[in-house]
């Protein structure tokens, strides 16, 4: 999204004015400054923030015009100036400064220790979630987002849309009860969300580099305006006991030499490769963004079918079964209420083998002992993702300790060499050739039968997808999650 300059120039002004209030904090406390203002003492960002917001807004507008007068002078822009001034940009967010406080938790009974502590990942907690429902002012949400989140220490990424809410966040067991509380009792969201709608994990704020808090148009990226394609026409939702029943029934009907119904992984080729359903048909796309095309190109393949769907959380089936409906050749479509992540919770040695792919530093969660993908080199059994070691690619690739010790670090070939060549001359940090896993695979593929056959091991493959799940910018959000 393209940055608004105006915007960039308020919070300049308002970052000034607080860097100006900052003191040395006392050596006993956790942190390294506190801020003193109209003679009260700050001890935390939030506090600071809220009260530049509401006692000092006109002061800081003062400081924002007076640069502006003088950029009017030297650039000759009065005319825009004076829409500048009198828009008063500041005190309109300031209002929504003021709003979000209201909506924060009274932390006064813990200590910042005690919501910090238990952040690591045997100790802490990850929540995975999303909500949709019609927000009439999503930039509000993101304000209050971002201050819950910075006020319960919390990392992770959110994203926020017209649509709903999509978030992972990651700390302390404390401070992610706290914020399921909080979205819990949030008048926007307790009458659509309850308790269970949050998936929880090992983990904490060491899973996530930062906090990322977005207003996007979707709040998972299918490349489709949610004008056109609406969440409130999805598939049937199943529980998760419901669709172990029904992939018990299509798993008994295997060996027919045509089944009615097909159990459809809508995630991306580097999860399913790692942890999917038996006997499921996981496409060899990228990125959801690809899911439209390929049911496009592979329309027939489900005439007069009934369809299960999953995906890691839920989220995406929500919209992708919708637009499956939406074709109007399905006998049925179906989709399972919580994702993989509540059906593990219930069956951790079902119907699903292997390992859940996530979306944050953790690259899996596992709950069996099965392995069903390969190390691309040797094709020993191997299901731990590691990136690629050549500067710059940041695909994810399966290469088993043996194959590791010997070098084979890369994705493909090509990166190996390029590996290599930098490594002889450091100057060479640009390149432009292709990874070969890029060159060779199909960005939307074409099944070439319509009868599901149940998966057997991959053979041995060097690719990892064209870019690969890079964790600074998988989609496009940072990444927000998908739940």
């Amino acid at each position: 999204m393209k940055k608004d300059p105006r915007k960039d120039r308020d919070w300049r002004a308002f970052a000034l004015f607080v860097k100006t209030k900052e003191i040395p904090a006392p050596s006993f406390e956790c942190k390294d400054k506190w801020w003193k203002c109209c003679q009260q003492l700050f001890r935390d960002q939030i506090s600071i923030h809220r009260h530049a917001a509401t006692q000092h807004a006109d002061e800081i507008c003062h400081q924002t015009a007076s640069v502006l007068k003088q950029l009017a002078v030297t650039l000759n822009t009065s005319k825009s100036l004076k829409s500048e001034v009198n828009r008063n940009p500041l005190k309109e967010y300031f209002i929504y400064n003021h709003e979000v406080s209201a909506w924060l938790p009274d932390l006064s009974c813990f200590s910042p220790d005690e919501l910090i502590s238990g952040q690591g990942s045997d100790e802490g907690e990850v929540l995975l979630y999303y909500c949709y429902r019609d927000l009439e002012d999503p930039r509000w949400v993101c304000a209050w987002q971002t201050a819950l989140c910075q006020h319960l220490y919390l990392t992770g990424k959110v994203r926020i849309a017209t649509e709903g809410i999509n978030g992972t966040v990651g700390g302390s067991k404390l401070a992610t009860r706290l914020y399921v509380e909080v979205m819990l009792s949030c008048p926007l969201f307790k009458d659509y969300m309850c308790k269970d709608d949050f998936k929880t994990s090992k983990g904490g704020a060491c899973c996530f580099p930062e906090l990322r808090v977005g207003v996007f148009e979707e709040i998972v990226p299918m490349g489709i305006s949610p004008n056109k394609i609406s969440y409130k026409k999805p598939g049937i939702h199943l529980s998760p006991g419901e669709f172990h029943k029904e992939v018990e029934k299509f798993l008994s009907q295997a060996n027919e030499e045509q089944s009615d119904t097909i159990l459809l992984d809508c995630r991306n080729f580097y999860e399913s490769k790692i942890g999917r359903f038996q006997g499921c048909l996981a496409p060899d796309i990228r990125k959801f963004s690809y899911f439209p095309s390929y049911i496009d190109k592979n329309l027939e393949l489900f005439r007069e079918k009934k369809v299960l769907m999953y995906c890691t959380g839920g989220i995406r089936c929500e919209r992708g079964s919708a637009y499956l409906k939406a074709k109007g050749v399905c006998k049925e479509v179906f989709q399972l209420k919580g994702g993989i992540h509540k059906y593990l919770e219930e069956f951790p040695n079902g119907f699903y083998k292997g390992k859940l792919f996530v979306f944050d530093e953790r690259y899996a969660l596992s709950y069996n002992s099965d392995i069903v993908s390969e190390c691309s080199y040797c094709g020993a059994p191997w299901d731990q993702y590691k990136l690629c070691s050549t500067p710059q690619c940041r695909q994810l690739i399966l290469t088993c300790p043996a194959c590791q010790r010997q070098g084979f670090t890369a994705c493909c070939v090509t990166c190996q060499d390029k590996g290599r060549r930098l490594a002889s001359s450091p100057s060479q940090s640009s390149f432009k050739e292709e990874c070969e896993c890029t060159a060779r695979r199909p960005r939307i593929p074409s099944e070439l039968t319509q009868q599901v056959r149940l998966p057997t091991s991959p053979e041995p493959q060097p690719d990892v997808g064209e870019d690969g799940p890079c964790l600074c910018e998988q989609q496009q959000f940072p990444r927000p999650s998908e739940s």
